[in-house]
């Protein structure tokens, strides 16, 4: 089983959006996807409750409650919706579950300041030090031609972690997490400049680049 945890300490930053896009891209692959919600919002396992029953299945891992103990073993793929403010000790924990990483981050000072401080620590737990984890950090929430793009993408160019893709700011997330779907399920008219902007992250995630 393939373990990806979306993990950025900064709420806010899209982990959600992302982890339920990650999910719905593999299940829509034809793999068996489980998805395990590890914030108390349950803002992931709210999605699942409003897929449409003819849609790819995904299960789901109430993480908060009792971790991934009721986890299915047949899984190809688990992603993992991680909680925010996670430091220390739990967030060694979380990383003992984890293969590859995928850390959001928002184009704002706030956001880039604390995604600072937490890859250093991040980059500091055992087994990412040990290249036991593999990590990569993703621009979500993006408009093109913005001040405050520009310094993020130069921030994230210089940080020391793979800088895989950057995901435009648009209301298609909206329309596919209100209907319990992913944006690669939405119509190719509507969604097709997204899925472009996911390829970089789908192709890393499949790749043995993503994987220790």
């Amino acid at each position: 089983m393939r373990h990806i945890m979306v993990l950025n300490a900064k709420g806010g930053c899209g982990k959600s959006t992302l982890a339920t896009n990650i999910a719905s891209y593999f299940a829509t692959q034809g793999a068996a996807v489980a998805l395990a919600d590890y914030d108390p919002q349950r803002s992931s396992l709210d999605w699942l409750a409003r897929r449409p029953e003819n849609r790819a299945t995904i299960t789901g891992v109430a993480g908060f409650e009792d971790g991934l103990r009721h986890a299915p073993r047949n899984a190809d793929f688990l992603v993992i919706d991680a909680p925010a403010r996670s430091h220390g000790a739990e967030l060694t924990d979380l990383i003992k579950h984890a293969e590859t990483i995928v850390v959001p981050v928002l184009p704002s000072t706030i956001d880039m300041q604390a995604t600072s401080t937490f890859l250093e620590e991040l980059r500091s737990v055992g087994k990412v030090a040990k290249k036991q984890a593999k990590i990569a950090a993703v621009a979500n929430r993006v408009r093109d031609n913005t001040l405050i793009f520009d310094d993020l993408d130069e921030y994230l160019s210089k940080a020391k972690v793979p800088y895989i893709a950057a995901l435009r700011d648009a209301q298609n997330y909206v329309r596919a997490y209100t209907r319990g779907l992913g944006i690669f399920e939405l119509p190719e008219y509507l969604a097709w400049p997204d899925w472009d902007e996911w390829e970089p992250l789908t192709a890393w995630l499949r790749s043995k680049r993503s994987q220790p």
